[in-house]
């Protein structure tokens, strides 16, 4: 039973005092977009992609980059078909129904948590190194959680709360700074190319496949192209997000087709040049599971100071990305309380700010604690797995409203919608079996424990719910 489906000119209905305000115009939007596109997989995750593949790493950010594409054409004329908050959750109420859509958005609110967790841990990464390479030491216990023999990672809770904050002042005001903050990261990593590409050396690319193309378990441990696709995939995604940020669009028709395909043209010309330069200047053994690759490949290159400076403009972009992801979290938890899935009371308008400032609350404080306690790693695969379930679910809403509702006015309209539906269903289904199988477990752990509450819950109090029991 998929449950009763929501129609598009419901969506677009809104109660007094739980309407999201229209602050954003597309310059705003490309940046969200590049904002949590280039962050953590980029600055950090590149390492550990080179651990699973080796200088195929390379590969591993073109096959997740094309996926990923793919995605962002069906988000593009979803996003325009219906502009309202909640990205594919919003689209699968529409396509697929009830339960279905509460799925996605369980899944969507794992994959934004986490994501901001994730780069939060990865943000500490760099701070500790920055702080470490000009002879200051920190406690130990207060880096790391106690997977790695500490108490917890402090830098990546207080990142956490500080951005948490930051949204809680409101919608415009975090936008205009991350505007602020992706120019410094993309001015950093022009820098990082320009000085560590006349180091490439085509021999540090042999083997290019050490193992191989599909994802294996060689000692323990996943590995080859696809598994690094299946955790780099992390630093392609992040233009859902932009398309959770549709009802608060000054111009959603025009807004949200460059937002969301504007950021993905640039994120995937950037990674590639970043990723190729990366893994040319130093052998990928060396590269491997470091916490600041890119630092660590220009102090290798004995360019101390150029690595303090990429440090430090992680340290301060880095935070970009948390604040779109928790944005983009706050809003999708946001929308299902609106619709009565979970509690009303949580999707209740700050008059001031136009923000959901009780969800902005419960996103950061639950954020922090997973930053400060568990692996970086972990994190990102277990984001992977909800992000790939909603990818999947847009690829089929796309040629489903395109089947049932072709007439729909469709202010951007994806080319060969079926090829690229499937497509996107085919790549990340594959991509979500490469993930390794305790990560697999734990998403389905996460799902079973969404799907009792949604029956005992959701289910009985959902705007639609209610609608048909008025009319028995």
């Amino acid at each position: 039973m998929l449950g009763p489906r929501k129609s598009i000119e419901k969506l677009a209905q809104r109660e007094s005092g739980h309407s999201l305000a229209k602050t954003l115009s597309w310059p705003h939007l490309i940046a969200l977009g590049v904002g949590a596109i280039v962050g953590t997989g980029i600055y950090t995750l590149t390492g550990v992609g080179a651990e699973r593949a080796g200088p195929a790493v390379i590969l591993a950010f073109a096959i997740a980059g094309a996926v990923c594409a793919c995605a962002a054409l069906a988000y593009a004329e979803m996003a325009t078909l219906i502009p309202a908050a909640g990205s594919a959750y919003t689209f699968s109420y529409a396509a697929m129904g009830e339960t279905i859509a509460w799925v996605v958005g369980w899944s969507l609110i794992l994959e934004y948590s986490l994501a901001c967790s994730t780069v939060a841990v990865g943000w500490s990464g760099y701070l500790v190194g920055w702080i470490e390479s000009a002879g200051v030491h920190l406690p130990a216990m207060l880096l790391v959680g106690p997977h790695g023999g500490g108490i917890v990672n402090l830098p990546a809770v207080l990142v956490a709360l500080a951005v948490m904050g930051l949204l809680i002042a409101g919608t415009r005001e975090s936008a205009t700074l991350n505007i602020i903050l992706v120019i410094i990261k993309l001015v950093a990593l022009s820098i990082f190319v320009a000085m560590a590409l006349p180091a490439f050396q085509s021999g540090n690319l042999e083997p290019f496949m050490p193992y191989g193309f599909a994802s294996t378990e060689i000692g323990g441990e996943k590995r080859g192209v696809m598994a690094a696709a299946a955790i780099v995939f992390f630093a392609f995604y992040g233009f859902d997000a932009v398309a959770t940020s549709a009802e608060e669009a000054k111009n959603p028709g025009r807004d949200l087709t460059i937002g969301i395909v504007g950021s993905m043209v640039v994120c995937t010309v950037i990674y590639m040049a970043v990723a190729i330069t990366a893994v040319g200047a130093l052998p990928f053994l060396q590269l491997a599971n470091s916490p600041e690759p890119l630092a660590l490949v220009l102090r290798e290159l004995h360019q101390p100071l150029a690595a303090h400076l990429i440090a430090l403009a992680a340290i301060i972009a880095l935070p970009s990305v948390i604040l779109v992801m928790m944005y983009g979290q706050s809003r999708v938890f946001f929308v299902m309380a609106r619709d009565g899935l979970l509690p009303r009371s949580l999707a209740r308008i700050s008059p001031r700010t136009g923000a959901p400032t009780r969800i902005t609350l419960m996103t950061g404080a639950s954020i922090a604690v997973v930053a400060g306690i568990f692996r970086l790693d972990e994190i990102a695969e277990l984001a992977n797995a909800g992000t790939l379930i909603a990818f999947i679910s847009v690829g089929a809403c796309l040629m489903i409203l395109r089947r049932r509702s072709p007439d729909l006015p469709r202010l951007f309209r994806c080319p060969k919608p079926y090829v690229v539906g499937t497509l996107t269903i085919l790549g990340c289904a594959y991509l979500l079996f490469s993930l390794p199988e305790t990560t697999l477990i734990r998403f389905g752990a996460w799902n079973v424990i969404g799907l009792l509450i949604y029956s005992l819950y959701g289910r009985s109090r959902s705007d639609e719910a209610q609608a048909i029991a008025r009319t028995v």
